[in-house]
């Protein structure tokens, strides 16, 4: 199940927070609103209904001959109905109604003499009964007040309590969200320069904090990243300055070992064997301080020279053009794609990708330089036995030889081949990885950001 980030559940949080309490005091404004505009509307009822029945009871009293003129008189609107029962006679004023509507225990009441008043629904319209026995004669006086008006106050009423309400939760989610992007905006820099110092960019610091609560935050991240900095350029110079030392022992070596090369014929049985280890070795040697210098002159050098684009069929190219043995198939889209970056990194990545599939699979029979999605894309096939999934990461790890780690050789290399490729192309804003080639073998693949000319 996908977890919501923390923003959001704070935004989440203060708008259900927003939400119930507005809903509450909505609830409320509602009860005691429209209780009481119901109670004034049902004693204006019920005073208007008294006021009526006093004239009808008088009228009766003094046996006047214009009851039913009076009764139409004392509808005080269109949807106001009278009715007025009689033994043997229902006069009826105003809206037009079917005795037979009123609830019987109401009219029973009023004949037994007791006021009596209900809310009811008559034909779609609802009205407020009140019943009332008239004194001088025997009969019950009933008259209907509509509340059309009240029940469409109600509705209008009803309809701005839930949208403040419903308004007031999405403003609620709204500042939260905003509230926790300012709260996680020192979170965020701090995982965006973290992420920069873990693709090596160790310039990589928080700025100054005027908040209290950060400033030891940012104070011990920029200590940390110093220190860190010290400490890798410290080990960048020590693996320098071991190498540059090794340089000139290694070079009358190699010097001492190519002559004995060129005297192997000299040198048999058990000596030669060792002649051919010794020399091997040697070459193996020298391989690793040259990766060892140039690995250190990358971790040390803290700005890139300034970059070029670069066309990247055309040195991929060159470089395969430069090379000894049978020429390797070349796929090339076009028009090439262009990058932004160091041409002497460039041109040791290619070489890197074809020394390893010349050292470890015989040779790489497909290179391509393809267009994908605004990647400059790289690929180098090889024959050979494949890198497994779990290897595929780790053999871009300094001094790991996959499946041959342990073993020696001038076929093994240094391990540190493949770590220049991802170090280089990291160095470009790319990725570097390996996966399996269709029909079996490996695949070592590199995409940069391609630019546009």
């Amino acid at each position: 199940m996908h977890r919501l980030s923390l923003r959001w559940r704070v935004a989440v949080v203060l708008g259900v927070g927003s939400l119930l309490l507005t809903s509450v005091l909505a609830l409320v404004v509602w009860n005691l609103a429209s209780g009481y505009m119901l109670r004034q509307r049902e004693q204006s009822a019920v005073r208007q209904a008294e006021v009526n029945v006093r004239l009808v009871d008088e009228s009766l009293r003094t046996g006047s001959h214009g009851l039913e003129e009076l009764l139409t008189g004392l509808t005080a609107g269109p949807d106001t109905t009278i009715l007025l029962f009689r033994p043997g006679q229902v006069l009826t004023s105003g809206r037009q109604v079917d005795a037979s509507v009123l609830p019987s225990p109401l009219l029973r009441m009023g004949r037994e003499g007791v006021p009596a008043a209900q809310r009811l629904v008559v034909d779609g319209i609802p009205v407020y009964a009140v019943t009332l026995p008239i004194t001088n004669a025997d009969g019950v006086y009933v008259e209907m007040a509509p509340m059309v008006q009240l029940d469409r106050t109600f509705r209008f009423l009803s309809a701005v309590l839930v949208t403040a309400a419903v308004a007031s939760g999405l403003l609620g989610v709204a500042l939260g969200s905003w509230a926790g992007r300012r709260a996680l905006r020192p979170l965020t820099a701090l995982t965006a320069a973290a992420s920069r110092i873990a693709g090596g960019d160790l310039k990589a610091r928080l700025p100054e904090q005027t908040d209290p609560d950060l400033t030891p935050l940012a104070t011990t991240f920029n200590a940390t990243a110093d220190a860190l900095e010290r400490r890798v350029l410290r080990d960048a110079r020590f693996a320098g300055d071991v190498s540059h030392e090794l340089r000139s022992p290694l070079t009358t070596m190699v010097n001492a070992a190519e002559v004995l090369r060129r005297r192997r014929a000299e040198i048999p049985g058990t000596a030669g064997r060792a002649l051919d280890l010794l020399t091997s070795e040697v070459d193996r040697f020298a391989r690793m301080v040259v990766d060892l210098l140039e690995i250190s002159r990358t971790d040390q050098q803290a700005d890139d020279p300034t970059p070029e684009s670069i066309d990247l069929a055309a040195l991929v190219t060159n470089v395969l053009a430069a090379r000894p043995g049978e020429p390797v198939p070349l796929e090339v889209d076009r028009p090439g794609p262009h990058v932004l970056g160091d041409r002497r990194r460039l041109d040791r990545v290619v070489s890197n990708l074809l020394d390893n599939a010349a050292r470890h699979a015989g040779g790489a029979v497909r290179v391509a330089v393809l267009r994908r999605a605004g990647q400059a894309r790289l690929e180098v096939d090889d024959e050979g036995p494949g890198v497994p999934v779990e290897l595929r990461d780790r053999v871009f790890e300094r001094f790991n030889r996959g499946t041959r780690a342990g073993s020696r050789g001038a076929d093994t290399g240094s391990g540190l081949g493949l770590a220049l490729v991802a170090q280089h192309v990291q160095r470009h804003g790319g990725t570097a990885g390996v996966e399996e080639r269709p029909g079996g073998g490996a695949r070592f693949i590199v995409e940069i950001p391609e630019v546009e000319l």
